[in-house]
Formats: C-alpha cells, sequence, structure tokens
C-alpha cells in the first residue's frame, strides 16, 4: 500500500505543478503558436508588413516640365495622405519621380499624365510585435525563453504521469506518445 500512496502523491504534485505552469505560460504560449503560424506561411503573406499598391490619378498641372520641390512633393503627397511622412524624392528616367515616405511607403509619379503608383507599408501591430518575441530580440528573453523551454518540458513530462491504468502512460496516453515522437521522426525520414 505505500507504494500506491506515493503514487497517488506524485500525481497529485504533478497535476499541481503542471497546472500552475501551464497557468503561468499560456499567454507565451499563445504569442509562439500564433507567430508560429504566421512565420511558416511567410511565402503567402508578410506577417510583419501589410503592402498594398495602387494606381491613381494625382490631380494638378500635368505635364510638369521642371523639377518640381519639396513643398509642391508635399502637395501632391496631400493627395494620398501622406504630406506628413515625406522623406525625400528623386527623379529618375523620362520625367518620373519617386518619394519617399517614413516606414517604407513611396509614391512613382509620371510627371508628363500625373499618374502615379501609391505603395503603402503598414506594419501590423499585433503580429510583428508576436515575430518579434519569436526572433528573440534580446539578451533577456533569450534567458526567460530558456526558462519557458525548461517549463514545457516539465509540463509534458507531469502531463505524461498525471493519468495511471489504460488512459496513463501504459495505456492509451502511451500510444498516442509513441504517435507524438513518431510524426517528427518521419518528417525527418522524409526530408533527408
Amino acid at each position: 500500500m505505500p507504494s500506491n500512496n506515493f503514487s497517488a502523491k506524485i500525481r497529485k504534485w504533478f497535476r499541481v505543478i503542471h497546472r500552475d505552469l501551464s497557468f503561468i505560460f499560456a499567454g507565451i504560449i499563445i504569442v509562439y503558436a500564433v507567430s508560429g503560424i504566421a512565420l511558416n506561411h511567410k511565402r503567402d503573406f508578410n506577417s510583419d508588413y501589410r503592402i498594398s499598391r495602387s494606381e491613381i490619378m494625382l490631380k494638378g498641372d500635368f505635364p510638369k516640365q521642371e523639377k518640381v520641390s519639396k513643398e509642391e512633393t508635399l502637395a501632391l503627397l496631400e493627395q494620398v495622405g501622406e504630406e506628413n511622412a515625406y522623406m525625400k524624392h528623386y527623379y529618375f528616367g523620362d520625367q518620373q519621380m519617386k518619394v519617399f515616405l517614413k516606414g517604407g511607403s513611396s509614391l512613382e509619379v509620371d510627371m508628363n499624365t500625373g499618374k502615379a503608383l501609391y505603395e503603402s507599408v503598414k506594419k501590423r501591430p499585433i503580429l510583428s510585435a508576436f515575430n518579434r518575441l519569436h526572433y528573440n530580440p534580446m539578451r533577456w528573453w533569450t534567458w526567460f525563453s530558456d526558462v519557458f523551454a525548461v517549463s514545457l518540458i516539465i509540463i509534458t513530462i507531469t502531463g505524461l504521469f498525471m493519468n495511471k491504468g489504460n488512459k496513463g502512460i501504459i495505456g492509451r496516453g502511451g500510444i498516442e506518445f509513441i504517435i507524438g515522437i513518431l510524426i517528427p521522426v518521419l518528417f525527418l525520414i522524409y526530408l533527408s
């Protein structure tokens, strides 16, 4: 009977540890999971920035024979709501002007016709912040991430041994555990 009592106490402590660490790290698990999904689909969309391109006809006196000043460029930027984001502008090709804007946006204008290509680059506030944490931005975050990783190991081990009998590690839980190990092993074999 003492052995049974001992294993019951161990399972009780495993439940407490598992529960408390799960609550402590639940937010971080969600952050890593969401940013992991976003980063897995880097080829499909940019999770850091929302980039859109639109062709527009600017109002004004076109064609413009002379190069425009900063003030005239700001007046053109008002039409796309970016007059406060001006950084610099330059001419290229045959009367083509490109305006660089803060944050990575830009406006290319055909100074003969007023036809423009506006590229808007806006940071995705939540996803870009999650991605930044996923990329491990600073030394203290490295230490916190290590504590988090060790805690995930503890959460997993305690979870494996909380249940006994057919639902535990020697029953259905053990079969599911083996399946969980085989999935990455099969992918590694397939990739090599």
